[in-house]
């Protein structure tokens, strides 16, 4: 069936022609490329490597950074649509490209050195280079102030020394972005691949995101040379920016797995007879599709708003927590009731429901729980932080 974006309170009119162009030229490669083969790959368990390599080749890796480190310079809202329309395919596609831009490519950009910039970037941006993200630990995911992981001072290198756990691209990643303590402070640095004392096993048993690649990232004595610490950047400010750049991705990314439930609970209600009727003729589905509707339009003006509000450098954190927690919420909700209106059919994976369900339950959690987003409006709200308790 060909794809039809819901756009109720056409959305599209707000956005240039060139934001247009990159939204429809990654629709049209997701139509083609994903769509049919991202149910194999999830069986396979499995991320396509020919998809990171043709995501650089249409310039959508790290697309908001400058040109001239071989990126795009493109707006927010053009990043956003490029995540919904990923993500549309699968949580796990749009996952890459959000770590790959968002997570790892954007501390090198913001607090990174000239010559780190130079020498990163323009792999990156092409897809030559994979990048991760090494913040959360086996023991300390939404508090990661407290992490354990350690570098220490030998002089003319460092050496880092502790563990990082669901790291998505980590077990292929030629780049991480790893953030330690270093004599008590928090600070970036740069690993490669083949840096002694370095390993990423790959997480296995997964029931979601399966069609990514999920590992840890195993610190023991890992040499790092003193030119790959992130100079400008210390505290949790780093990786917290980091996180925000990527919670913003995910708040249009989830648009595109409600849009790609909507598209085929609609599809299929109109197609599927009952008592010598198509379902989509009842009151109670027509009901559950009106409900999609609303949700996905008030969703996608929620992120418009944000995309321009981070154009134009007017964002607050506590902004992108409700977009994220909200869009995500809305998606797994419309994910559950378009499984309802597909009956039994819904959990095959002939439709995409199951699929996006289960990818969109990490997705709540992940960058952030939706309890957690909800803290950080509730502290904005009282001025009051309530994530740690005296007993």
């Amino acid at each position: 069936m060909v794809y039809e974006a819901l756009d109720f309170y056409d959305i599209e009119s707000e956005c240039t022609e060139e934001e247009i162009m990159v939204r429809d030229m990654v629709r049209d490669w997701v139509d083609e490329e994903v769509i049919p083969n991202i149910e194999a790959a999830c069986r396979e368990g499995r991320f396509p490597e020919e998809w990171g390599k043709a995501l650089g080749e249409m310039g959508v890796l790290g697309m908001t950074i400058d040109e001239k480190y071989g990126c795009a310079g493109m707006s927010y809202v053009a990043y956003g649509l490029v995540c919904q329309e990923l993500e549309r395919g699968d949580s796990g596609l749009r996952s890459f490209a959000s770590v790959q831009g968002s997570l790892a490519m954007f501390p090198i950009s913001a607090f990174g050195s000239e010559e780190q910039k130079m020498h990163y970037l323009p792999k990156m941006a092409s897809g030559e280079w994979i990048g991760c993200f090494g913040l959360t630990e086996p023991d300390y995911g939404s508090n990661p102030g407290d992490m354990i992981t350690k570098a220490s001072d030998q002089g003319d290198h460092y050496l880092l020394n502790g563990a990082k756990m669901w790291i998505t691209n980590g077990t292929v990643a030629d780049v991480a972005v790893v953030w330690a303590k270093l004599d008590g402070v928090i600070r970036g640095f740069i690993v490669e691949k083949n840096d002694p004392g370095f390993s990423a096993p790959e997480m296995t048993g997964k029931h979601s995101l399966k069609a990514s690649v999920t590992s840890e990232l195993v610190f023991q004595d890992c040499k790092i040379p003193k030119d790959r610490m992130l100079p400008s950047v210390k505290g949790l400010k780093g990786p917290f920016s980091c996180l925000n750049n990527a919670r913003f991705g995910i708040s249009w990314g989830a648009i595109g797995s409600a849009q790609a439930c909507f598209h085929s609970a609609k599809e299929y209600a109109l197609s599927r007879i009952q008592f010598d009727h198509p379902i989509a003729s009842y009151q109670l589905v027509q009901n559950k599709l009106s409900w999609m509707l609303r949700e996905i339009t008030k969703g996608q003006l929620l992120a418009l708003n944000l995309g321009r509000k981070k154009d134009a450098g007017t964002w607050i954190p506590e902004q992108i927590s409700l977009a994220k927690m909200n869009n995500v919420d809305m998606a797994l909700e419309i994910a559950r009731m378009a499984r309802d209106i597909h009956g039994a059919n819904g959990i095959l994976d002939e439709y995409p429901i199951m699929r996006h369900m289960a990818n969109l339950e990490s997705v709540k959690t992940y960058e952030g729980t939706h309890d957690i987003h909800n803290l950080i409006i509730g502290r904005w709200i009282t001025g009051i932080q309530s994530f740690t308790r005296t007993l």
